[in-house]
């Protein structure tokens, strides 16, 4: 168990450096946490530059590339899943399965990268657990042969739930909701339950966000044009791309995992949506 998640995770952790060398594992990374304990810098991602600092954390998306530009020391860690880690062959030898892992970061790959910049926290204990939570793993990982695998993947577990929750989900740039942050706030509580569907109801939804029953689904259709049912089914659509994009999990497990009846279901509806089935779309992946 120890070796198949460490074998696909590169951890790496620099103390009071001028120059890095981040980009040897660009080509198999995955996704990637990059957390500055002191410093100052820049980071040039995809040709945009943006200002680096003391407990700084950046995410990082498939294709992504970045280059450090020092200006003071830097302390740094940086954390790669390789594209290996989410195969299927971890299924039976991770305490945590392949969709409970790919869960945690998908939020993140749902935003273009010319949004990635440092992670806002909503909390600054947040900020002070993950910058406590890499500390742990770094210096646990340090010690290669008797590392303790529960501490590491209890620590990325926890990581990267703090991440994904400190994530702001990006609707659409053509919807002028710019000035309504209930409707931004209604948006994020979709997408981090939508795995609850009972929590997804216009009458849970009314007593979450203080609007009434029988006028929560004409507000969010007001602002979004498009029904809430409606855009909870295209948001997992969305998901069942990233999953067929970057997974190799199987039709039915993705079925299962999004609330489909099965498979069947699944392809049907993705096939009345999307104008292809799951097993062409996967196809054109190739």
């Amino acid at each position: 168990m120890a070796r198949t998640i460490i074998d696909n995770i590169v951890i790496e952790h620099y103390e009071n450096a001028d120059f890095f060398e981040f980009c040897k594992y660009t080509s198999i990374r995955f996704f990637e946490v990059l957390h500055f304990e002191k410093g100052s810098g820049t980071l040039t991602i995809n040709g945009n530059t943006t200002p680096y600092s003391a407990n700084t954390t950046f995410v990082f998306v498939p294709d992504d590339i970045y280059i450090v530009e020092v200006e003071t020391k830097t302390t740094v860690t940086t954390i790669k899943f390789l594209r290996s880690f989410f195969s299927n062959s971890l299924n039976s030898n991770s305490a945590l399965p392949i969709h409970n892992w790919f869960r945690k970061i998908e939020r993140v790959l749902h935003i273009g990268s010319h949004q990635l910049r440092a992670l806002e926290f909503y909390s600054k204990d947040d900020k002070v657990h993950l910058a406590s939570l890499i500390e742990i793993l770094y210096k646990e990982n340090e010690k290669k042969e008797s590392f303790d695998i529960i501490i590491i993947e209890n620590s990325l577990t926890i990581i990267l739930h703090i991440i994904s929750r400190n994530i702001k989900c990006v609707t659409d740039p053509e919807v002028a909701i710019s000035q309504n942050t209930k409707i931004q706030d209604i948006i994020d509580y979709l997408h981090t339950h939508i795995y609850q569907p009972e929590l997804l109801t216009n009458k849970q939804l009314a007593k979450q966000f203080n609007i009434a029953d029988n006028y929560i689904g004409q507000y969010f259709k007001k602002y979004m044009d498009l029904s809430i049912k409606k855009y909870v089914l295209n948001y997992k659509l969305k998901l069942v791309e990233t999953r067929l994009k970057h997974t190799d999990m199987q039709f039915s497990e993705i079925a299962l995992e999004l609330g489909f009846t099965d498979a069947s279901h699944l392809n049907k509806t993705f096939l009345a949506y999307k104008g292809q089935t799951i097993g062409a779309y996967k196809n054109s992946l190739a």
